[in-house]
């Protein structure tokens, strides 16, 4: 249980705001101010009289590296304790940081008669505020998660805290090509999207500059709004790059369509591609974002079940070409990604469970646990138990599915090696899809592919039953198709012939040898996998 740590400027409530919430949660409470006044054994005024400022942050330093220690409180910071770099390096890794902020204003108005603030021991302390504030902007900045505090209740103030205490931070490290170690934040959380703006600004986005938003109009109706008002109040400046719906657009000519509004928008390198919409729309922004200019930073939004497990993490993007899926494309890693499962709400049941055959592919790639759990679910029907395994607990459901994924990609990065086991399912996936021009939803043809590599594995003899048949079992009791479309079986294997994945001539598979096993083989042979997809429904002639 990780730490709730309040900061910002003095008088934005932090201490006030800081027992509410431990209060609320059932934990401890520190006040940092507090607890070194009690250690040193004289309050702060006293500490900056006789041993000057430069001792007062060596005390706050200490106190930093004992509490990173330390686990499960809630604490308030002094207003310039994580102006120090080393300081926020210590209290970032692992915890809820959450700056407050204020008008100066209303800052003046609260501390007006107070006693203990040494740094406004001045004779004008408006403009010491205005100069600190100033001086500490760019700190204060660099934190994901804001609320301004002016002219809100102590309540109000409290729900904000509490709501973002409740999000979900996962991060992802990987081996750069151009830096030993790379990392970046994936913050799942309901409503994180009305925080969107922090969140680019955290990644390095300065106030003023450009903010491509990419969104199909599907989207646009319902989350556009929302989005740009967030980015808009973090100091931002966002303009809508439109993009046309659907897989059948995930090409180069809709990425040179791309490039155009960026120019006309005046996107340049200081700016920032944020992709909000589903897999292609992450696929194809991302993709652009990459080359244009050579590359800018770009903030995966994603808002389907699919892309939020799979596609907005690990850094691959890329488009279609006529005959063969995701062949042209690059490794674009994004600076952050935004999950918010609330938007899932405007999600077609059809989308869903697309997105739902990645969360159980994951499952049998390396969480048994989270299969056990799809597993049980059977016998709710699907359309019940669809809308409620999500309303119940989705973020972390979806913090679970990534999780696996993280760790993979984190081994392999750039797909060198054991990231092609996020590849279950998908040899005959991708050759169903483009077969059937796209019509078939990705996850449903993954939810096939599923099946056919559990049948192989066992026709090989490299699984035992009932393997396959408790993923076919999970799988449609969820409402997923685990029927072959009838194609002739031999334009299937021809279509698997254009798989980036193959290596020469021979086709790479991912087989499940059982429930969180996996390997990759080139030794499948072309009659086995003609009989199995015809016991799914190919036809041989």
């Amino acid at each position: 249980m990780n730490h709730i740590i309040l900061t910002g400027f003095m008088g934005t409530g932090k201490t006030s705001v800081g027992r509410q919430v431990a209060r609320r949660l059932r934990r401890p409470f520190l006040d940092m101010d507090a607890e070194i006044a009690a250690r040193v054994g004289k309050p702060i005024p006293r500490i900056f009289a006789e041993d000057g400022e430069a001792a007062f942050r060596t005390l706050e330093t200490r106190l930093c590296k004992g509490l990173s220690r330390r686990r499960g409180l809630v604490i308030a910071t002094g207003g310039g304790t994580l102006v120090n770099p080393a300081n926020r390096d210590l209290l970032l890794k692992n915890n809820r940081v959450i700056c407050l902020n204020c008008h100066p204003d209303e800052i003046l108005r609260r501390l007006e008669g107070s006693a203990d603030r040494p740094l406004l021991a001045v004779a004008d302390p408006r403009a010491e505020v205005e100069r600190l504030l100033e001086a500490r902007h760019e700190a204060y900045a660099s934190l994901p998660w804001q609320i301004d505090t002016t002219g809100l209740s102590l309540e109000a103030v409290v729900a904000q805290v509490l709501e973002l205490a409740a999000f979900i931070t996962l991060d992802v490290r990987y081996t750069s090509q151009v830096r030993d170690e790379s990392a970046y934040p994936v913050h799942v959380g309901k409503g994180v999207l009305s925080h969107l703006g922090d969140v680019v600004r955290a990644a390095g986005a300065a106030e003023g500059s450009a903010v491509a938003v990419v969104c199909p109009p599907p989207v646009a109706r319902h989350h556009l709004a929302r989005a740009e008002a967030s980015l808009r109040a973090a100091g931002l400046v966002p303009f809508t790059c439109s993009l046309p719906d659907g897989e059948v657009h995930k090409t180069l000519a809709t990425v040179s369509g791309l490039y155009e509004q960026w120019l006309a928008g005046g996107l340049d390198r200081t700016g920032t591609v944020v992709a909000l919409g589903g897999g292609v729309t992450g696929d194809v922004a991302g993709f652009a974002a990459a080359t244009y200019m050579r590359g800018v930073r770009l903030v995966q939004v994603p808002t389907t079940l699919l892309a939020m497990v799979d596609s907005s993490v690990g850094g691959k993007t890329g488009v279609d070409l006529p005959h063969a899926k995701n062949i042209v494309g690059a490794f674009k890693q994004p600076a952050a990604v935004v999950i918010d499962p609330d938007v899932l709400s405007t999600l077609p049941a059809a989308e869903m469970r697309s997105g739902l055959a990645e969360v159980i592919k994951h499952g049998i790639i390396g969480a048994p646990e989270l299969f056990a759990e799809l597993q049980a679910g059977e016998g709710a029907g699907a359309a019940t138990a669809l809308s409620s395994w999500w309303s119940e607990r989705g973020a972390a459901r979806i913090a679970w599915a990534l999780q696996v994924k993280i760790q993979i990609v984190e081994e392999d990065p750039f797909e060198q090696g054991r990231r092609a086991v996020l590849n279950l399912g998908h040899t005959t996936a991708h050759a169903l899809e483009q077969l059937s021009g796209y019509t078939l939803r990705h996850g449903e043809a993954v939810a096939i592919g599923l099946v056919a590599a559990a049948r192989i594995a066992e026709w090989l003899g490299r699984a035992k039953p009932p393997l396959a048949e408790n993923i076919e079992a999970v799988l449609a009791a969820w409402g997923l198709p685990v029927r072959c479309p009838p194609y002739p079986v031999e334009a299937i294997w021809q279509a698997m012939g254009h798989d980036k994945k193959r290596r020469g001539k021979a086709l790479r598979w991912v087989l499940p040898h059982a429930i969180g096993k996996v390997e990759i083989t080139e030794d499948v042979p072309r009659e086995t996998v003609w009989d199995v997809l015809c016991s799914l429904g190919a036809e041989r002639e």
